[in-house]
């Protein structure tokens, strides 16, 4: 008998001890290779993996057979024979989704392309399900009309049947407050992996522009990110060197800008950099960062340029303006370009510079990010409600109002006389 409650008592013991079940879904994979949610998911991985047991979902496209290793890090990886991102990131996600039903907790789903199945997963398991809704997507001009109604129906669903939804910027909460009524979890992006590195004389000769002043940019081709823009600006300003890293040949729009400015002497068009230290020498070295996202919120790149204390020239939009508190320059056109290139002293600059990193230091750092992460999945674990902008009192029936507090109504008056 005595035996028996031990037994018992160690295994009540064990349970409650045991880790809690985390997927993450929605990047291309492990180790980080494409973009922001793969470095955030790295970090995670990193921050989080004593605490939670965690899977994160790969793109068996985007690794070879040596390369698919069971696990990374802290985490356990699954291959999923699809590409994770363009049409197939629907399909994608979605088994995702359903695979990691069967055995997680905490689905936290980075992206809205399988949110078609989230009121299924809801309404016929007791999973705790977290979204990052990733800015608002379906505005971005690379996608086609019917992919842009699938993502506005896709956002709506994921922050209906969510029971937390992530924006990483104060635009963001304030679209799904207005839009949606949801109280949006503001966690923005870390930025306390890029480092200040001196260029070696190696890496001059690589990049012969090290030895000069240059501006730079880091971004996908893409319309929204105004690439068009900048080369415009920057083509006439043949004073001034720019170096863009980007994919150029994915799409028709960079392969018709690679062929109308690859000849112009000034600019440096080149193909992308995964190499953390040669991103940071090349970013790190520059005089000054030029950031044209005009959709999406905090991105990555901008506050990665902002950690490096280097000068911020961004795109005039509400989603910038929140990443930098205001404090950068913004343009509007290629033409608002040029003018804050010519007549912006180095002076100003440098002071730009400095409060640049100040904020970067505050807030966009990895423990604060994952910090954040783990608040939300240790709320979400004992509390199926989610939160509204709506005061709860609003939601109370009138007639149980009036039935149950009728004379503290009638007399609300007296709540104001004087004693």
């Amino acid at each position: 008998m005595l035996l028996a409650k031990c037994y018992n008592r160690f295994k009540y013991k064990k349970m409650t001890h045991q880790k809690k079940k985390i997927a993450i879904i929605g990047t291309v994979g492990l180790p980080a290779r494409y973009g922001g949610f793969e470095t955030l998911t790295e970090h995670l991985v990193q921050n989080m993996g004593e605490e939670y047991d965690l899977t994160v979902y790969c793109s068996a496209k985007k690794y070879s057979a040596h390369e698919r290793v069971k696990t990374y890090k802290n985490a356990q990886l699954k291959y999923i024979p699809l590409e994770a991102n363009g049409a197939q990131s629907v399909l994608y996600d979605s088994i995702s989704i359903v695979h990691a039903l069967f055995y997680a907790d905490v689905l936290l789903i980075l992206g809205v392309a399988g949110a078609w199945l989230l009121p299924f997963a809801r309404f016929f398991t007791k999973k705790r399900i977290i979204v990052s809704i990733d800015g608002i997507e379906w505005k971005r001009n690379k996608w086609n009309g019917l992919a842009k109604c699938y993502l506005w129906w896709a956002e709506k669903l994921a922050v209906k049947y969510s029971h937390i939804d992530i924006s990483d910027n104060e635009s963001i909460q304030d679209y799904t407050a207005l839009r949606y009524g949801s109280l949006s979890r503001i966690i923005e992006y870390g930025a306390d992996h890029t480092l200040n590195v001196q260029p070696t004389p190696s890496d001059k000769l690589l990049f012969p522009f090290l030895k000069i002043p240059y501006a730079i940019k880091v971004c996908r081709i893409e319309p929204e990110n105004n690439v068009h823009e900048v080369l415009e600006a920057f083509s006439d300003l043949s004073l001034h060197t720019l170096v863009i890293i980007g994919n150029w040949k994915k799409s028709d729009y960079g392969l018709s800008l690679l062929k109308k400015y690859e000849s112009c002497p000034n600019l440096f068009l080149l193909d992308p950099i995964y190499d953390q230290r040669t991103l940071d020498v090349l970013r790190g070295n520059a005089f000054v960062y030029i950031h044209g996202h005009s959709a999406g919120g905090t991105n990555p790149s901008l506050v990665e340029a902002m950690y490096l204390e280097l000068p911020i020239i961004s795109y005039n939009v509400s989603y910038n303006k929140t990443t930098t508190e205001s404090k950068a320059l913004y343009f509007n056109s290629a033409d608002e370009l040029k003018e804050i290139i010519r007549s912006t002293n180095i002076h100003r600059l440098k002071e730009i510079a400095s409060t640049m990193k100040e904020i970067a230091d505050r807030r966009y750092t990895w423990k604060v990010v994952a910090t954040g992460y783990q608040r939300i999945i240790n709320e979400v674990l004992v509390s199926s409600k989610k939160k509204s902008v709506v005061p709860n009192v609003s939601q109370l029936n009138a007639n149980f109002l009036l039935k149950n507090y009728a004379s503290h109504l009638k007399y609300g008056n007296l709540f104001f006389e004087k004693v």
